[in-house]
């Protein structure tokens, strides 16, 4: 499997990392509510730094399935595919660390992109994820992209002292054609 292509979406572009990515990660700093949606710990966030948004930078660059998300000139997330090839299906991972642009369709657009690849590109029989179960903006869009809740996994994620439960989801090759074959 080579590196992953550059996708060129409606309103967003999937590609490698490149250097002004670093200062656009950097700009953005951590959002209390993006951590939240991660799993993070958000009593005490501390300040992103130069150091931890080149780390960002350099944990893409090392995977061979993960871009990062242009939208407007800048770089404003990433997406990731983790592949398993003896069984055909991988893993679906997006974040969009830039909250001001929640709320504008991003998301389905890149899983919409990332999906068409999985399937049409890789030829994938499966593409599953998991998500909290409190994050109901990212499941509507799973929802939205054809994502089926298959299970939970119930109270399996500490966070913050508490317990929360994971969501998983999966979309199957022939899932993907019949929206597809829809949308056409």
């Amino acid at each position: 499997m080579n590196q992953a292509p550059v996708i060129q979406g409606k309103s967003v572009i999937l590609r490698q990392p490149i250097e002004s990515d670093i200062l656009d990660r950097f700009a953005c700093g951590r959002s209390i509510e993006a951590v939240r949606m991660y799993g993070g710990d958000t009593r005490n966030v501390k300040p992103l730094t130069m150091e931890g948004a080149r780390g960002f930078f350099e944990r893409i660059k090392a995977n061979k399935l993960e871009w990062c998300v242009e939208y407007e000139g800048r770089c404003i997330g990433q997406a990731r595919l983790t592949v398993n090839e003896d069984d055909c299906r991988a893993r679906y991972a997006i974040g969009l660390f830039d909250t001001s642009v929640w709320g504008k369709g991003l998301g389905t657009e890149i899983t919409q992109l990332v999906l068409e690849y999985a399937f049409e590109g890789l030829k994938l029989h499966r593409v599953d994820l998991r998500v909290l179960e409190y994050n109901h903006r990212a499941i509507a869009c799973y929802e939205k992209c054809g994502f089926v809740k298959e299970g939970v996994e119930r109270e399996g994620a500490l966070i913050e002292g508490k317990y929360e439960t994971d969501v998983f989801m999966s979309i199957l090759d022939r899932e993907y054609v019949a929206i597809k074959s829809k949308a056409h």
